[in-house]
């Protein structure tokens, strides 16, 4: 891409001057200790990314009492003790040009007891997953306004440059806002009335201070705000006394619309952002900018003054510095499965695409001892991972592919409605195989004479899985084949039958969604008790309902495949077994074996990597190549 010319430009907000338009978003890592300090993985997280151009960084959604924390390990402003660390967070994000945000917020209704220590606490008692919060007395709300103003006083005595307060994504702020969480009768009835004590508060406690409001554009349900309510309310706040609206989307109820999946256009916020500028506040806006010509788009189209960004520094900490020089940075996938499925598992958060992220705190390996000739056999993502790796410590590195394209079953999954973006990945991988040297051979199988003829010292074995299909009577018959196989040739072939799908998994999933998409008639057979149990609720949260909604979808779970004949099937569940009259394909998706390799033996040192291996899983595969390239002696 060119260089970007708005997003690399420098911008006055209140008393200070960013370097550029380009936010690190206050996403949430778990990273901080039980007690909400600062930890050195947190810090070393945010330099690198200081480092990496970002004109502002947020911590994340940081909570002001001890009620309102929503992570067990989610950073704090509610007490003196998380003072020093802060300011050590603050100088280290200083020391690399950057400026340092902490985001305030109180989670209200959706925090957890087994969390917080303590009962959930709301403007009404609206039930959430199960739980009824206690209603907030009118004292106790007031009391919660100077826990804000006392926990912005905290970052900024730490060296916070900016403080921002969180009133979307259905937390405390964001509920009393939304017509179905108050039903108040007392002042704070008035929806408006809890945000602008806190904005007031907040202001005088800190007065020469930024202030950044973040907004939910809508709530994304039916019953909750929509936006045009929504620059209603925006309307009545005390917008005089805020430097920034940063404008995001979405509920607890509505969690497609906070992180949205790939299929999500990219930008998707902005067109909710742009009615904000009436304001005459600066405007940001988060969601699905991904590319550095995706952001430049936004601000182009005068939607926003900045870009709020958040899984694609996750994936890659140079992405600033990347886009702002037309580069490619390593790209976030949109895949959700690293990053906020593993923040509501209570669990440091990590990145399928990038297996050094989360690790930043640890040493890099140390050098390599020798420049070695290094054979990588196959261009799977745990191939073309080990490849680059190997590559980046010096090594002379041939990378060997039977198929005529790179990308493994990575690349079959990017040719699925619900992975639009997977194949950036196995795009960014060959340019920067390109410009690291790699001598890359597709439509090359492994085998010992090749092995032989290029002499390596060390050979990483990646040449991925097939498909497991089981010895269940009728496998053989011409009616079955492997997902992977399947998908293989195109996915073609149900001419209109209905098609089996056998095994309700993360690739029984998508191949089940991408069929029906296709409008076939889809029999999806599973023995898991829900569809796809190994995935998170964002990574599935658009195609677990598309299917269970759609009348050509029959799903059963619980339920096991025990014989298999031309035009029926013998399922099992609940104790008895049936029949079930269906013809068409019958794709199974029951996991991968090993792909077979055999390339003689030699002095190398060898490593098995991916599914060739024991990696069940992209970031397995991804995670594994790279150790493996750093493992060379």
């Amino acid at each position: 891409m060119n260089r970007p010319t708005l997003l690399g430009s420098p911008l006055r907000v209140g008393r200070l001057l960013l370097r550029n338009r380009i936010v690190a978003a206050p996403m949430e890592r778990n990273y901080g200790t039980r007690d909400g300090r600062v930890t050195e993985r947190y810090l070393a997280y945010l330099r690198v990314r200081a480092a990496g151009g970002v004109a502002l960084l947020f911590t994340e959604a940081t909570y002001v009492r001890a009620d309102g924390r929503g992570r067990v390990f989610q950073l704090g402003a509610h007490a003196d003790h998380v003072v020093a660390g802060l300011r050590q967070l603050c100088d280290a994000v200083h020391a690399e040009g950057a400026l340092l945000g902490v985001e305030l917020n109180h989670a209200g209704r959706v925090a957890e007891p087994h969390v917080s220590g303590f009962q959930p606490v709301a403007p009404s008692p609206v039930p959430y997953a199960g739980r009824t919060p206690r209603e907030l007395s009118t004292g106790e709300t007031a009391q919660i306004v100077h826990a804000f103003a006392a926990a912005a006083r905290r970052c900024v005595d730490a060296g916070a440059d900016v403080v921002g307060l969180h009133a979307a994504h259905g937390y405390l702020i964001h509920q009393f806002l939304s017509p179905r969480t108050n039903h108040r009768t007392d002042r704070y009835a008035d929806p408006v009335r809890f945000v602008n004590e806190v904005i007031v508060a907040v202001h005088d406690a800190v007065p020469d201070v930024p202030l950044v409001l973040r907004l939910s554009a809508m709530e994304g349900v039916p019953d909750g705000l929509d936006a045009e309510a929504t620059l209603d309310a925006a309307a009545r706040m005390r917008l005089d006394l805020i430097d920034v609206i940063d404008v995001s989307a979405g509920s607890y109820e509505a969690g497609e619309w906070i992180v949205q999946p790939g299929e999500f256009p990219r930008g998707v916020l902005a067109p909710y952002a742009a009615p904000y500028r009436r304001f005459g506040r600066l405007v940001a806006v988060a969601g699905r900018i991904s590319t550095g010509a995706a952001a430049e788009a936004v601000l182009a189209d005068g939607a926003a003054d900045l870009v709020s960004i958040g899984r694609a520094l996750h994936a890659d900490p140079d992405w600033a510095r990347t886009v702002l020089h037309g580069g490619a940075p390593r790209p976030c996938i949109a895949c959700n499965q690293g990053c906020i499925d593993v923040v509501h598992t209570q669990r440091p958060i990590w990145c399928v695409v990038n297996p050094a992220t989360s690790r930043e705190a640890e040493p890099a390996p140390p050098p390599a001892a020798a420049r070695r000739r290094v054979l990588v056999i196959g261009a799977g993502p745990a191939g073309l991972e080990a490849s680059l790796t190997a590559a980046a410590r010096g090594h002379e590195v041939t990378l060997l592919e039977a198929a005529p394209v790179a990308g493994g079953q990575f690349r079959l999954a990017a040719g699925l409605p619900s992975r639009p973006e997977f194949g950036r990945l196995t795009d960014w991988y060959r340019s920067e195989l390109a410009r690291a040297g790699v001598d890359v051979r597709l439509s090359t199988p492994a085998d010992p004479a090749v092995v032989a003829a290029i002499a390596p010292e060390a050979v990483i074995v990646a040449t991925g899985g097939i498909d497991a299909l089981p010895a269940v009577p009728g496998i053989d018959l011409p009616r079955v084949a492997g997902v992977r196989a399947w998908l293989a040739r195109n996915g073609s072939g149900h001419d209109g039958a209905t098609v089996t799908v056998w095994g309700a998994d993360r690739a029984g999933l998508a191949v089940a969604d991408a069929l029906a998409d296709a409008g076939a008639r889809v029999l999806l057979i599973g023995a898991q008790p829900e569809i796809a149990p190994e995935a998170g609720r964002r990574e599935k949260i658009l195609a677990v309902p598309r299917l269970t909604a759609n009348p050509a979808v029959r799903i059963l779970l619980g339920t096991t495949l025990e014989r298999i004949e031309p035009h029926r099937l013998l399922v099992g569940r609940d104790g008895t077994r049936e029949w079930i009259d269906v013809s068409g394909p019958l794709l199974v998706s029951q996991g991968t074996v090993p792909a077979p390799v055999l390339i003689g033996s030699g002095t190398w040192q060898r490593f098995t990597v991916g599914e060739a291996g024991f990696g069940a899983s992209a970031d397995a595969a991804i995670a594994q190549g790279a150790a493996a390239a750093q493992a060379i002696r």
